[in-house]
């Protein structure tokens, strides 16, 4: 697959709230000048990289203030990435083909699984990523499109980690087993957890959010403890969230499932994407406890 010209832009000032070692990178796929931001604070040697994809009708600087990676790339010396999805303009209201959503993404059949795809490539080429070592994780649409990614390129993904995200029912195999760590609100309005239309149109005006109603939230471990051959879960429970593991998994990729209490659709423990939008818990921090899980993880070999 060719990657295209890779340029880094220009540096980004810390005066907007991201370290002065993040940049601003194009590559050219698909006939298209696709954008990312590179927070990069590995100490010379190759190093984990977690992708962070922004929400439906967000973008990569909202990821980068939502999440919070930033911060925990800077104490534990890893490499944080954030895409751009396509369709809005001045870079809003971005957008990314998961499948089944969203909005001009998904109608204009944009190669995102290609675009991060070459993202990881590129990275490994620099001699900055370690290839066994490259986790991803997104919010909402994002979540959505991690769970597209971890299926289709599993065999160059460690680990996946879909916040407030869905699968909708008809995913195929992936390609290898993948551990994934999964959270949801508990009181999540756009994306329901029993089920049934997302309701982003209302929230964001995208247009067409998907044409396909979402599973249970649920479901989207359920999905991955299958594929990845696991055994039965084990369930506890706190004032912060309910959770089922699927620790004992014949191919050794497990599968967490959180339910976020007091959490609408939001990243818990971070910050709203803005400022009308579902305000998110304190009580727990899901960026902190996914790379917890992701530096336990590394590349699995593809099926043959």
């Amino acid at each position: 697959m060719a990657l295209g010209c890779l340029v880094v832009i220009a540096p980004v000032d810390a005066q907007r709230g991201r370290a002065a070692s993040a940049s601003e990178r194009t590559l050219t796929h698909g006939g298209r000048q696709r954008t990312y931001l590179v927070h990069d604070s590995s100490t010379g040697e190759r190093a984990p990289m977690v992708i962070v994809l922004h929400g439906g009708g967000g973008n990569a600087e909202n990821a980068v203030r939502m999440t919070g990676f930033d911060r925990i790339a800077s104490r534990d010396r890893f490499i944080a990435v954030y895409p751009n999805g396509t369709g809005g303009r001045a870079g809003r209201l971005l957008t990314w083909n998961a499948g089944h959503c969203c909005a001009a993404a998904m109608e204009n059949h944009i190669d995102d699984v290609g675009f991060i795809n070459a993202i990881v490539d590129t990275m490994i080429a620099a001699g900055r990523a370690d290839g066994s070592r490259v986790y991803v994780t997104g919010m909402s649409n994002g979540g959505m499109m991690a769970h597209r990614l971890g299926r289709e390129l599993s065999a160059k993904i460690a680990a996946i980690a879909p916040v407030v995200g869905a699968v909708f029912g008809d995913e195929g195999p992936p390609v290898a087993p993948m551990p994934a760590f999964i959270v949801v609100g508990a009181d999540d309005e756009v994306v329901p957890p029993a089920g049934g239309p997302l309701q982003l149109r209302a929230l964001l005006g995208l247009g067409r959010a998907a044409n396909r109603d979402v599973s249970p939230a649920v479901a989207q471990a359920e999905y991955w403890a299958n594929a990845n051959e696991c055994g039965e879960p084990t369930r506890t429970q706190n004032a912060a969230a309910s959770r089922i593991e699927w620790a004992n998994c014949r191919s050794g990729a497990p599968v967490v499932f959180h339910s976020v209490a007091g959490n609408g659709h939001a990243w818990p423990g971070g910050e709203a994407g803005r400022a009308r939008a579902a305000q998110p818990t304190k009580a727990f921090d899901a960026s902190e406890q996914m790379w917890d899980f992701f530096k336990r993880q590394t590349r699995a070999s593809p099926r043959r």
